[in-house]
């Protein structure tokens, strides 16, 4: 997961100073992977590492940090009994104190990447972590958090995938408000009816120009999913999803519904490889087909289907 700064950058504009919190080595069992983080300010909190004592105990001492003054702490916890915790790993947690001071000296260093010194006696940045640095900066895939001579790194971006959703209809609506947390994916929901992409929460781009505008745009490795008021428009989008390149298709809709579009959009001139490759039903049927239902299956089956490649760098500046 990528050092989030745009969400540290509104947390300090919010709240002045700002403590971060991020796991940055786990060994074994523990509740989040290395990079998970989450903000700290007097009086609230934002995100999570995993909940339990390990996240209770390094919010009381990020709220320390915060009264105290001190710029930054390494912690090393065991989860198992001193910590009531009984996943069996163990994780370093560092935290670090942000204000508006601090963000106005961000500095990256190396491309893609926020490197900084957080133990007190760390020393001038060692030249074979220098070199992994300055090769991570021309990766295609993001560096992993790395801790090394008291010096933390980590990555600015992180391979994304964009979900284009035609249709903010109700199981629309439900399935990029599943997405939109996830930082693995960047969702654009599009409908051109009036009043259907109000009142969204953050984090969801919306396209209400007309239906397909979005096709033209989309990036060659998008996921894409079907689902307009009308039969005749799901099927004129399948026709024209099938004349470019995507990475995952899905339509909305039953299996009477698949077999006359296969029929139909044979007609219109495309292989059975290339039909096979939408997706329909999509999600999981034993879920039922409540909304939220069906936009937790999809996810669920999203979050399954293997990256093709790298489709996004966030911006590093």
């Amino acid at each position: 997961m990528p050092f989030d700064r745009a969400a540290l950058e509104a947390a300090v504009s919010a709240h002045g100073s700002v403590a971060r919190i991020v796991l940055v080595q786990v060994r074994g069992s523990a509740p989040r992977p290395a990079g998970t983080s989450m903000l700290v300010w007097k009086g609230g909190s934002q995100g999570t590492i995993g909940g339990g004592q390990l996240e209770l105990q390094s919010m009381q001492a990020a709220v320390r940090m915060l009264r105290s003054g001190i710029p930054s702490m390494i912690t090393r916890a065991a989860l198992g009994p001193a910590l009531n915790q009984c996943c069996g790993g163990a994780v370093t947690v560092v935290t670090e104190v942000f204000d508006h001071r601090r963000l106005t000296k961000f500095q990256t260093g190396f491309e893609g990447l926020y490197v900084r010194p957080v133990e007190r006696d760390a020393g001038p940045l060692p030249d074979a972590f220098r070199a992994r640095l300055m090769r991570a900066g021309q990766a295609q895939t993001p560096m992993p958090v790395t801790l090394n001579s008291g010096w933390l790194a980590e990555s600015l971006w992180q391979a994304t995938r964009q979900v284009v959703i035609h249709g903010a209809g109700h199981v629309g609506r439900a399935l990029a408000q599943v997405l939109a947390p996830l930082p693995q994916f960047r969702v654009l929901l599009c409908d051109p009816r009036a009043g259907f992409l109000e009142g969204l929460p953050a984090g969801i781009g919306t396209n209400p120009a007309a239906w397909g505008d979005a096709l033209d745009r989309a990036d060659a490795d998008a996921a894409h999913f079907i689902m307009t008021p009308e039969h005749d428009q799901d099927l004129s989008l399948c026709h024209l999803l099938l004349g470019r390149d995507f990475a995952f298709a899905g339509l909305i809709g039953s299996d009477t519904k698949w077999a006359r579009f296969r029929k139909r959009l044979s007609v219109l001139g495309h292989s059975p490889d290339r039909i096979a490759r939408i997706t329909c039903p999509i999600g999981d049927l034993g879920l039922g087909k409540h909304p939220q239902a069906i936009a937790l299956g999809v996810a669920t089956q999203l979050l399954q289907f293997t990256p093709a490649r790298i489709v996004a760098k966030e911006s590093c500046t």
